[in-house]
């Protein structure tokens, strides 16, 4: 199977419904952002246990981003793929991680653990996303701008929860 076409070749790609546009059109700058969101979920993942619940929710957002990626290469013309129940379900999401922080005094230091640090990267790189979209956009996109934003708020809970999850276990060692 021959996975190139060529026909990228001139410069241009082809948005869903076959227009074609530079690769340096804002959308497809989007589309980039959201694709690197979508693999920066997936080394997230990778630092997950298989078959557990974050594996599992992480798993879930990326397929995701197929419906919000559907939908940007698709401007003016489909059908709304990403639907308020998907922003709800991020919200109850955020809201289920975030119970158990506590309060969060000042600006959170990346790192502490390996699925901290790749949730952080994470996202920046769903922040940087929403930034194109917002460029190619003009005020956003909407429906797709505010899952894209929840989207970076639930990363941000995510890796302090990991970093949480990891403080016990490291202030026992600390005190054999």
């Amino acid at each position: 199977m021959r996975i190139y076409t060529r026909r990228g070749d001139d410069g241009t790609t082809s948005l869903r419904g076959g227009a074609r546009v530079a690769k340096s059109h804002g959308l497809v700058e989007a589309l980039g952002a959201l694709d690197e969101a979508q693999a920066a979920l997936g080394v997230a993942r990778a630092e997950c246990s298989r078959g557990g619940s974050l594996n599992g929710l992480l798993a879930g957002l990326e397929r995701d981003l197929w419906a919000v990626m559907g939908e940007v290469a698709a401007p003016g013309g489909a059908k709304e793929t990403v639907t308020p129940a998907m922003v709800a379900a991020l919200e109850a999401t955020i809201d289920a991680h975030a119970a158990g922080l506590g309060r969060i005094d000042g600006f959170a230091l990346p790192g502490e653990n390996r699925l901290a640090a790749a949730l952080d990267s994470a996202r920046t790189v769903v922040r940087r996303a929403e930034r194109r979209l917002v460029a190619a956009e003009g005020n956003g996109a909407g429906l797709v701008l505010a899952y894209v934003n929840r989207l970076s708020d639930l990363c941000w809970a995510l890796a302090r929860e990991a970093e949480d999850a990891l403080r016990p276990a490291r202030e026992k060692k600390e005190e054999d």
